[in-house]
């Protein structure tokens, strides 16, 4: 017979009895736990103050700063042709510049016309359209000549299209090609018009034909190109590109050495290499010239060094042969100066000589005039307003927590409800000094600027918030007696910012004010878990203890039913 089984030989259930005596041995559990609970709730609500504080502290910390006083802001008289800014600390006062001259890159432009003709001879009649190194791909189409629809295919040689155009025109039109000049000119008694919105092939653009307004039209210039992504010794060059025995070469571009191998490199990948590179260039390639171009990635007049190493790179391509477009300085004056020089379009002090101011120039002057505007450097006081509104915002934000987390309210029928740190006379104190540090007067200082009311920020009367009033006293100071502004917030120690900075250091550092209420509130809820242990420790030793007693109990009921059951047996069988 299992005993453990409550109340089967007694028929007595003690095991929900136990039950219900030890849920009146947790009594003081409960209660505590509810302690506990009230506890973390006014934990956080310190936590809750002690960030909103630090919030206040970071706006009073902006208003510490020495610099915000220096800050400066510019307005410049001409704003599409010159942007500004200047550093804290910078003079005040307006600038006249007067731009005679607009500072621009070197070029080195090089020689036009480097690729190979399309053709050696004026012979066209082998030579397939979709194979020439128009430099670009041709696309099979239609183009219009003099009205009438022109078919060229990818397998057509160029005399094959020279034929159909005389052929789509009744011979109207004739086209040819000379080896000497690279062109393909068209010819006609009357004027020609070439092209429509409907045509499809590129033939015209690939032969750079274009209406001129007359019977003859020849390209636009040399029609076969530098081939950019072919290697270097199949690109296209009249003049090929040479390294050593295998192919490998080096040139410099001011000083900096660029190599390449003829075999495994492209005019495109040197173009890349060389704009990677310290040379301080940019190289581009102009393919309606057939022509490669560097420019100086700084403005000023300097030059661009070229040098040919191993090989022959810069030749073949033109660029030593080619000319040097001399780059410029900016040429201009500050309030009817001398003449002063920057090499690049933003003036600064290095030229200038205004300390902490930066121009920047947006716009050229037209050719033979001036380009005049001012700008005028001030003290950025939005800034120092921007500053003081934020902290009148946390200081309000401040008080609104504490009222609130304090308040003790009675609602109609006299119920009467303390919020979570009503009567926590640490958090009143808090309230009631920065209150006091935001309206007393400062002493000790030869300024009439002694407290925030002189400023038009001053305190309502039915809460502790603060406000702006009246901001025409603010935009006084601020526009007239700065420095007494900056002496009022700023003086160590016994400046309005430096007192409060020090209290709030004192409230939310960490063995501060609401630090170590925090930490006696974290070890009451420790204490309080450690009495809930141990009273659970003693529960459930009377647990055990009424178990066993039960137990016995049962044992002894189990022994008495036994004997019982004996003896009436015993009775029954006489």
């Amino acid at each position: 017979m299992d005993l453990g089984v409550s109340g089967l030989a007694s028929g007595f259930d003690w095991r929900s009895f136990i039950d219900q005596m030890l849920q009146i041995e947790r009594t003081p559990q409960t209660r505590m736990r509810s302690e506990q609970s009230n506890l973390r709730k006014i934990n956080d609500a310190y936590s809750s103050l002690k960030t909103q504080l630090e919030a206040l502290q970071r706006k009073v910390e902006a208003l510490q700063e020495k610099d915000l006083y220096q800050a400066r802001s510019t307005k410049v008289s001409d704003t599409t042709a010159a942007s500004a800014s200047a550093a804290t600390g910078a003079a005040v006062g307006e600038y006249r510049f007067t731009i005679s001259q607009w500072a621009k890159a070197a070029v080195q432009q090089g020689q036009s016309n480097i690729g190979s003709s399309l053709s050696p001879t004026d012979d066209v009649s082998a030579l397939v359209v979709s194979e020439a190194n128009w430099g670009g791909t041709l696309t099979a189409g239609t183009f219009t000549v003099n009205g009438r629809q022109v078919t060229v295919k990818t397998t057509d040689t160029l005399q094959d299209v020279f034929d159909k155009i005389a052929t789509a025109t009744g011979g109207a039109v004739t086209a040819s090609y000379s080896a000497a000049s690279d062109q393909i000119t068209l010819s006609s008694a009357s004027t020609i018009v070439l092209g429509s919105a409907t045509d499809t092939s590129n033939f015209l653009q690939l032969a750079k034909l274009s209406n001129n307004g007359t019977g003859s039209v020849s390209s636009r210039s040399s029609l076969g190109v530098a081939q950019l992504s072919a290697s270097l010794a199949e690109a296209n060059l009249a003049t090929a590109i040479t390294g050593d025995a295998n192919g490998a070469g080096e040139f410099k571009i001011n000083g900096v050495s660029i190599s390449y191998n003829t075999n495994t490199d492209t005019l495109q990948s040197i173009l890349t290499r060389i704009n990677n590179s310290t040379a301080g260039v940019y190289a581009s390639y102009d393919r309606e010239n057939d022509r490669f171009v560097l420019t100086n990635k700084v403005t000023g007049d300097i030059g661009i060094a070229l040098e040919d190493v191993t090989g022959n790179f810069l030749a073949a391509t033109g660029l030593s042969g080619g000319t040097l477009q001399r780059g410029t300085d900016l040429i201009y004056s500050v309030n009817d100066s001398g003449t002063l020089v920057s090499r690049t379009n933003t003036i600064t002090a290095e030229t200038s000589g205004i300390e902490g101011l930066s121009v920047t120039l947006l716009k050229t002057p037209a050719e033979g005039e001036t380009l005049e505007f001012t700008v005028n450097v001030s003290a950025d006081t939005e800034k120092i307003k921007t500053a003081i509104n934020d902290f009148i915002s946390e200081y309000n934000k401040t008080q609104s927590l504490i009222d609130s987390q304090t308040a003790i309210t009675t609602d109609a029928n006299g119920k009467v409800t303390a919020n979570t740190l009503a009567g926590m006379t640490d958090v009143y104190e808090i309230a009631r000094q920065l209150r006091t540090l935001a309206t007393q007067a400062l002493t000790g200082g030869t300024s009439s600027l002694t407290r925030l009311s002189d400023l038009g920020i001053e305190s309502s009367g039915t809460d502790n918030s603060l406000k702006l009033a009246d901001s025409s006293k603010l935009d006084d100071w601020l526009n007239n007696k700065l420095s007494e502004v900056a002496t009022f917030f700023t003086t160590e120690t016994t400046g309005f910012a430096s007192r409060y900075a020090s209290y709030l250091e004192h409230v939310v550092e960490v063995d501060g004010v609401l630090a170590n209420t925090q930490n006696s509130i974290n070890k009451q809820v420790t204490s309080l878990e450690q009495q809930i242990e141990e009273q659970e420790r003693y529960v459930q030793n009377i647990r055990e203890q009424m178990i066993r007693s039960f137990m016995a109990m049962e044992n002894a009921q189990a022994k008495a039913n036994q004997q019982l059951s004996f003896l009436l047996q015993r009775f029954n069988m006489q």
